[in-house]
């Protein structure tokens, strides 16, 4: 898919605002695109000439290009709290909706996409005169808005849903997104790795809490605790934040971002294990079950809302990106387990981006009998496709088309490299026998989407030295397409089945690295900016194998010298923070002794069961000293983290955050109160003395429209239900269970939320933006908040809230965190070797709308 520089959104901000002075109306600069062209004569001409589509269906398919997009969204999060969002959909918009008669007729409601699984995929083909002129149509808008804001609801093109669907990825599974941003396919694959996580785990502490035996079953294991692992990866760094915040919305502690060039994605390294012999085995790898590589591309499938590439589309966009996407499929087959798959996607119908890529990288890694292509025509019923090609030409910068690299090397043997600079063998069709039409390619006409092209590649065995040794040569040195992607990492299984990553000459030699024996471990790979430079050894310079012996001599030092070799290792970060200006810095992932007092405070207080592992909470933080947060991981996340510590890998993000400190009223109360995002994790072994239950709606409505709501202790009728398990529940953090029920003004869905009790007050612990949501999805409210504390002074109201040890109204952003804006309008470096690349069909253009364009 097209993974360009993002487009300038007009932002939360943008659109006008009430500061000082009189305001001023900004001209409104937007591009009207009813008069932007939608023609390209070369562009059209090539792919009439590919045969892409039927002849009879060559009008339809040019018409359903030249309209706009329908505007698509997804339901996201745990299966039953999508479900639960949909209902709300269902029940009061669409019948609100299908009610609006316009020139005799009644108006066409949101549509659910009928081959996505549990219909949690919806679009709407409405015009937007329609809606500007109907009250249910602003009513609909702000639910959109609203739950997207609090992350259940995803804006998404249709198509872009395909690949995760397809990947067949199960709880339990690694997995690697080799190109995320912005994240909207990260997601459905997070929430793939989660699925049925919740019920499992309250299975488990049932069986615990009733003296029965843990359910059987693989998906048990960890206590029914996803053991899965996501790390989504984007090789611009502010891209990756983008992906961060994302991702967060999700609230998953099984993620990894990292921040590296797909070409050249570093080896993993995992905790060593001993072999049969006693004898450890080093150089162990992580392989992925499943990998997604949605590369970056030409994006020409995404005109109907990228109007700009219908006049900016040259062939050279789909030609300068080849020798990328070759490298990136490569590169993940590498990183494949055996049995494992690779889903290959782009939002390009090119086929030198598509089928030519497919058919070079399992060339050069051997063939059909080390990687071969999956049929894809009988998944997802429903959806409409077409399948691969097995024959097609190339269209030169000049617009030539060429049939076969025969001809190529005849015209520029008689008449030289005119229009000819970028063209590769590795291009055209070389294997008859190849299978490509088992790839799927999705075209607007069939079902009102954008076009999009999908191929599942399996991993049969290992891929060795010498497979990718040998590929077509281009037509000059420049790219050098050939031999340059002839060096690449290859891995070579030694005699316990471990995997270590060498590099090949195009010969397919295997280079010894410089200094390494048997017994060694290979060494970690250094990251390049270019992604046509081979991988170099991760030597250290003097100055930083001098700075690496000082801090192990440091930590050498007796239990006296701790407070000295604290301060000096803030001191060096602050140095290299000042060094290193205008480059990315994180703080680093330190995990803490499950026997700090901070944790084991925790775990007396919210009597939590022995079956929680306390030994996967970690701050961001160099000293390892638990200050403001503490998050949560699984434990492959932790050993990536560990493993991988100072060896080159650029960790962006992990985990989710649990607890946060908090100003207590008193010693007994514990000053780490549970952060939403860490919940979901950790209510189903919170002892009983720290849960409270609620069934009736007017209870919860009280709680999210009054912020501080206060009651007396000779009045505790006034917190309804809540009253007697009030009473006698010491002051700080519990847990709020909303039960389901069948009565009339119970609930449906079970939900689950942090609440602070302080000496006078409760305060629900929820962003003011999902208090709204809830409100508005619940309740059909959007009334203001109510902040019980308004009739006080200012001062007098934050005294009187730090002497009872009162939180502050939850935020969307918790301090300690990665302060990012939702949309960031600024543009990130150009990806090597594109000279035009598409935006993101996941991306934003601002905010939700209903108008289509």
């Amino acid at each position: 898919m097209g993974r360009g520089g993002k487009r300038g959104g007009r932002g939360r901000g943008g659109r006008g605002g009430h500061g000082g002075g009189n305001r001023r109306d900004r001209p409104d600069t937007r591009t009207d695109k009813s008069t932007l062209p939608r023609n390209n004569e070369r562009f059209e001409s090539y792919y009439n000439g590919l045969g892409i589509v039927p002849e009879d269906e060559r009008d339809a398919f040019w018409k359903a290009m030249k309209t706009d997009l329908p505007n698509s969204f997804r339901f996201t999060g745990s299966k039953a709290h999508a479900l639960a969002v949909q209902e709300r959909l269902r029940n009061h918009y669409i019948p609100e909706i299908k009610s609006i008669q316009y020139e005799g007729a009644y108006v066409e409601a949101p549509q659910p996409v009928e081959w996505y699984p549990d219909k949690l995929a919806w679009y709407m083909t409405t015009p937007k005169n329609v809606i500007r002129r109907f009250g249910p149509f602003a009513n609909f808008q702000k639910f959109l808005v609203a739950e997207t804001d609090v992350g259940n609801i995803t804006r998404q093109e249709v198509v872009s849903m395909i690949p995760p669907l397809v990947i067949d990825l199960k709880p339990g599974m690694t997995v690697l997104d080799l190109c995320a941003a912005p994240g909207s396919k990260s997601a459905q694959l997070l929430e793939l790795v989660n699925a049925g996580e919740e019920d499992r785990a309250r299975q488990v502490a049932h069986n615990f809490n009733s003296g029965l035996d843990r359910p059987a079953g693989e998906e048990f294991l960890d206590d029914g605790r996803s053991t899965g692992l996501l790390i989504a990866n984007d090789i611009d760094y502010k891209r990756a934040h983008m992906l961060v915040h994302q991702m967060k919305r999700l609230s998953s502690p099984n993620i990894i971002v990292t921040n590296h060039d797909a070409t050249i994605y570093p080896s993993i390294k995992i905790a060593s294990k001993p072999a049969e012999d006693g004898k450890p085995i080093q150089n162990r790898y992580l392989k992925f079950d499943r990998i997604l590589a949605d590369v970056p591309c030409s994006g020409d499938g995404t005109l109907r809302k990228n109007l700009e590439i219908w006049k900016q589309w040259t062939p050279s966009n789909g030609l300068g990106l080849h020798a990328t996407q070759v490298r990136i499929l490569v590169r993940a087959l590498q990183m494949l387990k055996v049995g494992g798959r690779v889903v290959y996607s782009t939002c390009s119908m090119n086929p030198v981006e598509d089928e030519a890529v497919l058919q070079t990288a399992i060339t050069q890694c051997g063939g059909r009998g080390i990687v071969d292509l999956m049929e894809t025509k009988d998944l997802l019923p429903g959806l409409k496709r077409y399948s691969g090609l097995k024959k097609w030409n190339i269209m030169d910068k000049s617009g030539r088309t060429w049939d076969d690299w025969a001809s190529v090397e005849k015209y520029q043997a008689e008449h030289g490299f005119d229009g000819l600079s970028r063209l590769a063998e590795s291009m055209f069709p070389t294997d008859n026998d190849m299978p490509l039409d088992r790839a799927m390619r999705v075209y607007p006409h069939s079902q009102n989407t954008g076009a999009f092209f999908i191929a599942i590649l399996e991993k049969k065995s290992e891929i060795r030295a010498g497979h990718t040794a040998k590929s077509s040569s281009s037509t000059t040195s420049q790219p050098k397409v050939a031999a340059e992607e002839s060096k690449v990492k290859v891995e070579v299984a030694d005699s316990n089945g471990v995997t270590n990553v060498m590099d090949t000459k195009t010969d397919g030699e295997v280079l010894k690295e410089e200094g390494q024996t048997d017994e060694q471990p290979a060494p970690e790979p250094k990251v390049e900016s270019d992604p046509l430079v081979k991988l170099e050894d991760n030597v250290q310079s003097p100055d930083e194998a001098s700075t690496k012996r000082k801090r192990e001599d440091e930590e050498a030092q007796p239990q006296q010298e701790h407070k000295r070799v604290k301060s000096e290792d803030t001191q060096l970060r602050q140095e290299n923070k000042k060094k290193n200006k205008g480059q990315a810095f994180e703080e680093p992932f330190k995990y803490v002794d499950e026997n700090i007092p901070e944790l084991q405070g925790i775990k007396t207080f919210y009597d939590l069961s022995p079956q929680f592992p306390m030994d996967r909470f970690m701050v961001r933080n160099a000293e390892g000293v638990a200050t403001k947060n503490m998050y949560y991981t699984t434990a492959l996340a932790k050993e990536v983290l560990q493993e991988n510590e100072g060896k080159g890998m650029k960790f962006v993000h992990s985990g989710v955050k649990m607890f946060v400190k908090q100003d207590a009223p008193s010693p007994d109360t514990c000053p780490w109160r549970i952060q939403t995002d860490g919940l979901r994790i950790l209510e189903t072994w919170v002892g009983q003395k720290r849960i409270v239950k609620l069934r009736k709606k007017e209870t919860l409505k009280k709680l999210l429209v009054e912020m501080f709501p206060r009651f007396h202790d000779d009045d505790w009728a006034s917190l309804d239900e809540l009253g007697d398990q009030m009473r006698d529940l010491g002051m700080g953090c519990c847990v709020l269970v909303v039960e389901p029920s069948e009565d009339e003004g119970g609930f449906s869905e079970r939900m689950v939320f942090p609440l602070w009790k302080s000496i006078h007050s409760l305060n629900l612990m929820m962003p003011k933006e999902d208090r709204k949501a809830m409100l508005l999805r619940l309740f059909n409210d959007d009334s203001p908040l109510q902040n019980m504390n308004q009739n006080r002074k200012p001062e007098q109201a934050a005294a009187k809230d730090q002497a009872e040890g009162a939180p502050a109204p939850a935020t969307t952003e918790e301090d300690g965190d990665i302060k990012m804006k939702t949309r960031n309008s600024s543009s990130p470096e150009p990806i090597p070797n594109a000279e035009k690349v598409a935006p993101s069909e996941d991306e934003d253009d601002g905010g939700v709308s209903l108008e289509q364009g």
